[in-house]
């Protein structure tokens, strides 16, 4: 049995990149709800679900809500564990 080991250098780097994703899926899911509300907004003419259109754009505006929580779970989980951290290298 190997056992592994990581070393300090790749935790902090693993912070900027957890950082860097909580940007990315930020402004992601920003650019996916305007992408939705165009569409809605361009397709009102005819209320239906029959309208392809118009179901995508509401498609679009719930999957970039969805894509907000799950980046606002990864930043929380993050910040809890950078908490625990801090407390348990100051004891």
């Amino acid at each position: 049995m190997t056992t592994k080991t990581a070393s300090v250098s790749s935790v902090r780097h693993n912070e900027r990149d957890v950082q860097r994703l909580v940007n990315w899926m930020t402004a992601a899911a920003w650019v996916i709800l305007g992408i939705g509300v165009l569409m809605c907004l361009f397709n009102l003419n005819h209320f239906s679900d029959r309208n392809t259109s118009l179901m995508v754009g509401l498609g679009f505006m719930v999957g970039s809500v969805h894509i907000y929580v799950i980046r606002t779970a990864i930043h929380l989980v993050h910040s809890r564990k950078q908490e625990a951290d801090d407390v348990n290298s100051q004891s």
